[in-house]
């Protein structure tokens, strides 16, 4: 998604990007895309190692400039352990559900309302709100559970991506006595 600060938020533009990250000096490789079929966009995303492979993938429709999820998928492999989650957002009946290596007070039903996003959409509403402007209140409904999330802007940082100095925003959000902290920057995923 690119944006810059003052302009109005930009359409979803369909990408591919590659990363290298680590975790307490453990190197993982990643990817990340949004692809369009139709009215239909996927975006999905993978991070891992020799040791272990995460994946997320979240099938979803823009309606009037909201992010509505219509199914995701959650899986994960660390050594010999292996966790598979498929998640269900009937708009029609207002209710999300979850199947696969779920606990039975997970899975649902939970109660939707407009608005309400996977935590992937999330990361996109926030790019997009960050670069806008907008507020960066949202409701996270994943995992069998509600979670408010509100951002706020905590500045603007500078930060070396693939050996360039690149300006960001860092957006910031707290809750139950933990810190999720982004950093945005335009034109890059």
């Amino acid at each position: 998604i690119s944006a810059s600060a003052s302009a109005p938020a930009m359409a979803l533009q369909p990408f591919n990007a590659q990363y290298e990250a680590s975790y307490k000096g453990v190197p993982a490789s990643g990817a990340m895309s949004l692809s369009q079929q139709g009215a239909r966009w996927t975006y999905s995303m993978s991070i891992g190692n020799a040791a272990a492979t995460m994946s997320q993938a979240t099938v979803f429709v823009e309606t009037n400039g909201m992010f509505r999820p219509l199914g995701g998928s959650d899986r994960s492999q660390y050594l010999m352990q292996r966790k598979s989650v498929v998640a269900r957002y009937d708009w029609k009946n207002m209710q999300a559900r979850w199947t696969g290596d779920v606990k039975p007070n997970r899975a649902g039903p939970v109660k939707m309302r407009p608005g309400d996003m996977d935590a992937l959409l999330v990361n996109l509403a926030l790019a997009r709100d960050a670069a806008s402007g907008k507020p960066m209140n949202y409701r996270l409904v994943e995992n069998g559970k509600i979670k408010p999330m509100n951002y706020r802007i905590a500045g603007k940082e500078t930060l070396s991506i693939a050996g360039k100095s690149v300006a960001t925003t860092k957006v910031v959000q707290s809750a139950g006595g933990k810190q999720t902290v982004a950093w945005i920057a335009p034109g890059i995923p």
